[in-house]
């Protein structure tokens, strides 16, 4: 089941927003997701992790989408960056896809993704690359029309120390 959820660039942001960034990200990697934290996931790594986005964000390279449950809550997050090599202006990378598990199945993530190609294409980018570690992630991301590149083994530990193979996959949003 498909719900409307409203998307947004986070622009601007407030304690509160911070702290639910916090929340989504925190339950993410409680539920065992590959998003580059290991357990335990405590609020000072979320916090410093936030921190660091959103002052990216503010240099402008890279722009976080935000996806707010019918209350305003956020329930999901998705960011492009832009900063990358001297030789790939048209290319970004589609990073640290959150949804908290209460959103999920909930088509949260294909409005995120749909808001993130959309960013990228306003900014010229023609080219857009991820990784996942999660079959769910996979299917959304081939029902998204993406291309799969192929398997990383042991490109990552899981929250919990286990390795896992990471997939690659990359979308052409314009030719050029």
């Amino acid at each position: 089941m498909t719900q409307a959820f409203s998307l947004a660039v986070l622009d601007h942001w407030s304690v509160e927003e911070v702290q639910a960034l916090c929340d989504v990200l925190i339950d993410c990697v409680e539920g065992g997701d590959s998003i580059g934290f290991m357990w335990p996931m405590t609020r000072l790594k979320a916090q410093a992790f936030w921190e660091g986005a959103l002052a990216s964000a503010e240099r402008g390279e890279r722009t976080i989408i935000v996806a707010r449950d019918p209350t305003g809550t956020i329930v999901g997050t998705v960011s492009v960056i832009w900063a990358g090599p001297e030789n790939q202006p048209h290319r970004a990378d589609v990073a640290k896809m959150q949804v908290h598990r209460r959103a999920r199945r909930l088509g949260v993530g294909a409005q995120l993704l749909a808001a993130a190609e959309e960013v990228a294409m306003k900014a010229g980018r023609t080219v857009l690359v991820l990784d996942t570690a999660s079959a769910a992630a996979e299917r959304l991301y081939s029902r998204g029309n993406w291309t799969r590149c192929g398997v990383i083994p042991k490109y990552a530990l899981m929250p919990d120390g286990a390795y896992c193979d990471t997939t690659v996959f990359y979308k052409v949003i314009r030719d050029l």
